[in-house]
């Protein structure tokens, strides 16, 4: 079932440089998720949403562009922005999304779409381009936060995740006990640490004031989630993808190692952009770039075709 609403602005909100046409929600159990569709043509573009610290505006620098060729779509995630925020774990599985985003796709009449996704949203672009290959025209990973890691270890880093940290330096601050006690502080050292580019402090305060419309606790929920949890499973899913994929990867990304990006692509035969001295957010920083790179991968999909 979908709601619509007239498309605006939300309440206090910063001006746009461009509007929804549409905008509305999608009810799924135990959670409503807002949605908004920008300009038409095809192929329809869908921006995922990425970890749950942050919603759909993290998009804005590529909305107007791509609204003028094609019909964009964004949703926020469930914990922020204006979708619900649901108080149990299993909630915020990577299925959950994976499901939001099909519930999206169908509310807005869409069939198929390039998906472009950010960091955390790599599982649930993966999870669709595996799962329903049929809505998917290709895949766009930027920055992707996927477990290639061969010394990751999902049940130790819960553990020290959920454990009380030995200091409050750095990295410990990643840590539950410690968003619960000084969550702002947290917000500002993350979002410095994702843009490592200089001159980033507008992007950094956007991110930050995102970070506050969730809470600890819903961040800790969306923390803990079900999702791709280990190597040997990110490995197998990666290596059934056979839309054509692009990835985007910073080489000083103080977040994801760029040797994850290059990773997916080789696992998945696609395309792969390295952007020198480029951060955890290029799609911020970067825009001109990641958007040419996003406009040239569609137009030679549509020559495919």
């Amino acid at each position: 079932m979908t709601a619509s609403e007239p498309a605006g602005p939300a309440v206090h909100e910063q001006s746009r440089a461009r509007y929804p046409d549409q905008a509305g929600f999608v009810e799924r159990p135990g959670a409503r998720v807002f949605y908004e569709v920008y300009g038409s043509g095809e192929p329809a573009i869908l921006f995922l949403p990425t970890w749950t610290l942050v919603h759909s505006r993290i998009w804005k620098m590529q909305i107007p562009d791509f609204a003028r060729r094609h019909k964009v779509i964004t949703f926020d995630p469930r914990g922020n922005g204006r979708s619900d925020r649901p108080t149990d774990v299993a909630a915020y599985a990577e299925t959950e999304f994976e499901a939001d985003a099909l519930a999206v796709l169908d509310a807005t009449g869409t069939d198929r779409a390039v998906i472009v996704s950010l960091s955390m949203g790599a599982h649930r672009a993966l999870l669709l381009a595996t799962e329903h290959p049929e809505r998917v025209e290709g895949a766009i990973f930027v920055a992707p936060s996927l477990p290639f890691n061969a010394s990751y270890d999902r049940k130790k880093a819960l553990k020290a995740f959920l454990a009380p940290a030995p200091n409050d330096e750095g990295w410990n601050k990643y840590n539950a006990t410690y968003w619960r006690r000084a969550y702002p502080d947290f917000l500002e050292f993350f979002f410095g640490q994702g843009f490592s580019e200089a001159h980033s402090t507008k992007p950094r305060e956007d991110a930050v004031s995102w970070g506050r419309e969730t809470d600890p606790e819903t961040l800790i929920r969306s923390t803990v989630r079900d999702g791709l949890n280990n190597r040997e499973a990110a490995l197998e899913r990666a290596s059934r993808v056979h839309c054509p994929v692009l990835v985007i990867h910073g080489t000083d990304d103080d977040i994801r190692d760029h040797a994850d990006g290059a990773e997916l692509a080789r696992l998945t035969g696609g395309q792969f952009l390295s952007i020198e001295r480029g951060g955890h957010f290029p799609n911020v920083r970067d825009p001109v770039l990641v958007n040419l790179a996003i406009r040239d991968f569609v137009r030679r999909l549509g020559d495919e075709s």
